[in-house]
């Protein structure tokens, strides 16, 4: 295995430095002279060594993966997370209740025995990582079909991991750069007592709501405290009440100097996935095939999801996650597919695909070498829209639909070990007592009339969308026995199933009986509709994999044939650097949106009668008189924009001035670049900030929690 990536060699061939400043995830390991000089002359007074280092404490140091969806970074020498209210929504609902409804009202710790714990949420820090390419491809033959090649890197990766966290409580993982042409081994430690400190009423944390979001401008307080904690010795350990606060080896300082129009900006954060290089047969297949059932079926479920909510403070509780989950790529589809037609953008990319096979074209060896791959990309998205989006449907309606299918679908399980040839008992009992210890968790946030409406409308848009002949076995049956009335099915199922009652299934697994379970319909619903697309997806099998081929050689070619253009990896949830400016844009004709919000923007939005523009009676008080603090100049600043490269994951990612210091938290793009996923729009796209200071003053003047920010370095 190589030695750890040494800052001062980081040049590699495929890396050069972009023409805009603001484009660009890259590896912050892979930090090279003529980028650090880039990012020198706008500003940063950094050594790169200050930024990422893996022998020195660094402000990578300072970066976690929270909870493996978002990003968050130390902000004391006490283990404090800063990340994103919304990151941090499904833990607050889950210690939210009627009467103590932390959603509405917040919730601040007042000391360290008031923070509340949250099983299964961890925190992951970088430890080491380690180009092992050539590991890697020293394991590829020729001739090897692609399911072979896969195999092979999956062998050696599960060696190369197993030989890095030998004797040690690391994790680690191979991940692909550059659709698998190279490869890096990533260290983990990882800290599971996580507890929440302190987060404001969503009417600041989600002040905007549905409406704004995906918007600019923006007036959102968009964040929320966690604090991790570790056995005494410092190590990674479960809840304990003796465990102590992390002492971390670097935490970030927060300036209250504020930011002016220019400045330099940049972002490290787990950003989460990106396809920069999709070709414009991939964008023509998902405006066509994906977005619009995609849009269509998440809509459906919000609309029975918020009218429940409004029913009944219980039930708005309960689906407050799941809600906002569903919500916010449902308009995150609208807008990628607006802006992918509004900006032409497959057009783009069908010029650089017709450079592309002319530069093949050129020469018999390139011919011989890439000559098939813009044939493959035709060949396979014309294959997969014989699917007609079945794993599309299948996708919004069944794993993310009903909680019924999700909790029935657990039982699979069982049922083989039952209908296995050799029944083993005490397997059996375990797979029980699993289940049974699983139970009290899998209703908690369940509403059976909610789900019983999910039912009816998920099982009814399967019809819509799939054709007939390729229906699971189960509509067959709602057919003959329902006359095709899913209300009227989703009724019998619910009063009759198991798996529909906490009560109903615990009776169950005091005696399960084999039987029962193989006849329930709502077991059978779901089995059936897995089944199906069980099949469907081997049809779809081969195209994936001619997909990945023919990914892996497109980008091997463009980067022979532009050697002086720059590439950077997709985002694939590993830590990424960003860099780029503070500063304002002008999304249409004669419109020119300015850098920065204030509160006086929250007041003119304020709407009593509108959930989402709620604002609380103390912040209103608050903005009459002034009273600030010395987080405000002339104005209380609440969000600004730059124009960092960022996608989903960097939510919770902070925002470092040209010394280090935190400025602000990531926590959204804009609509109108909403196609940056797939292509960067240097004009137009933003990434949309809660002000640093605007969050030392809510925590300060708003909760209260001083004794939080005594344990900042706040730093002018």
């Amino acid at each position: 295995m190589k030695k750890i990536i040494c800052l001062s060699l980081l040049v590699l061939a495929f890396f050069r430095l972009p023409v805009k400043a603001d484009e660009g995830m890259w590896l912050p390991f892979l930090i090279d002279d003529a980028l650090y000089e880039e990012m020198s002359r706008m500003g940063l007074n950094l050594e790169p060594e200050e930024i990422f280092s893996f022998t020195e404490s660094s402000i990578k140091d300072a970066i976690v993966s929270f909870g493996g969806f978002c990003t968050g970074e130390m902000i004391s020498d006490q283990g404090l997370v800063l990340t994103n209210h919304h990151c941090g929504r499904g833990r607050i609902q889950s210690h939210s209740s009627v009467d103590d409804d932390l959603l509405t009202d917040g919730f601040w710790a007042m000391s360290g025995d008031e923070e509340l714990p949250n099983e299964g949420l961890f925190v992951r820090f970088l430890v080491n990582v380690v180009d092992v390419t050539e590991e890697i491809m020293a394991e590829i033959r020729p001739g090897m079909t692609e399911m072979e090649r896969n195999q092979a890197i999956r062998a050696k990766s599960s060696e190369l991991t197993g030989v890095a966290t030998e004797g040690t409580h690391y994790t680690a993982n191979v991940s692909s750069m550059f659709a698998g042409n190279y490869f890096y081994l990533f260290t983990y430690e990882t800290f599971n007592d996580v507890r929440l400190v302190g987060a404001p009423p969503e009417s600041i944390g989600a002040f905007g709501g549905d409406t704004d979001n995906w918007e600019w401008p923006r007036h959102t307080g968009d964040f929320a405290l966690f604090r991790v904690y570790t056995a005494p010795d410092g190590s990674p350990a479960e809840y304990s009440e003796d465990n102590i606060p992390l002492r971390p080896r670097h935490h970030l300082p927060i300036s209250i100097r504020g930011v002016q129009d220019n400045d330099f900006a940049m972002v490290l954060g787990y950003s989460g996935s990106t396809e920069r290089y999709l070709t414009s047969y991939g964008i023509d297949y998902r405006l066509e095939n994906m977005y619009p059932v995609r849009i269509d079926i998440r809509r459906r479920k919000l609309d029975i999801l918020e009218e429940a909510m409004a029913s009944s403070d219980e039930i708005r509780i309960q689906y407050a996650s799941k809600h906002s989950g569903i919500s916010n790529y449902w308009k995150n589809f609208i807008g990628m597919s607006e802006s992918l037609q509004r900006l032409n953008v497959a057009d783009s990319k069908r010029e650089l695909e017709e450079e592309f096979a002319a530069w093949v074209s050129a020469d018999p060896d390139r011919q011989e070498e890439y000559g098939h791959v813009i044939d493959d990309f035709r060949k396979v998205y014309e294959g997969l829209k014989g699917f007609n989006s079945h794993n599309y449907v299948f996708a919004e309606a069944m794993p993310t639909g009903p909680d019924v299918v999700r909790i029935a679908n657990m039982f699979n399980r069982l049922n083989a070990m039952y209908t296995a040839e050799e029944v083993n008992p005490a397997t059996i009992a375990d797979e029980v007592e699993r289940l049974r210890e699983r139970s009290d968790n899998l209703y908690r946030n369940y509403n059976k009339d909610v789900d019983r409406q999910l039912w009816a409308a998920m099982f009814e848009v399967y019809t819509e969308y799939v054709p007939a002949a390729d229906l699971p076995d189960i509509f067959s049956h709602i057919e003959t026995v329902h006359d095709g009335d899913f209300e009227a099915y989703a009724q019998t199922v619910y009063d009759s199933s198991i798996f529909a009652d906490k009560e109903n299934l615990e009776a169950f697994l005091e005696n399960p009986e084999p039987e029962q379970l193989a006849n329930d319909p709502a077991f059978r619903a779901v089995r059936s509709v897995y089944d199906k697309y069980s099949e469907a997806n081997e049809g779809r099998g081969a195209y994936n994999t001619m997909l990945r081929r023919a990914e892996r050689y497109f980008l091997r070619g463009l980067m022979e044939m532009k050697p002086e253009d720059y590439f950077y990896p997709d985002a694939n949830s590993t830590m990424r650097f960003t860099y780029g400016t503070v500063n304002g844009y002008e999304p249409r004709d004669a419109v020119y949106y300015d850098y920065f919000t204030t509160m006086e923007g929250v007041m003119q939005k304020k709407d009593p009668g509108h959930h989402e523009f709620v604002v609380p009676e103390k912040l209103v008080e608050l903005y009459k008189n002034e009273d600030y603090g010395p987080y405000a100049h002339e104005a209380m600043v609440v969000n600004f924009i730059t124009n960092n490269d960022i996608t989903g994951g960097n939510s919770g990612s902070p925002v470092l001035n040209a010394d280090g210091h935190l400025i602000g938290v990531a926590f959204d793009a804009n609509w109108e670049g909403m196609s940056g996923d797939i292509l960067f729009e240097h004009d137009l796209q933003k990434c949309i900030n809660v002000d640093a200071r605007y969050i030392l003053f809510v925590i300060d003047k708003f909760a209260g929690a001083s004794h939080l920010i005594e344990e900042m370095t706040i730093v002018e």
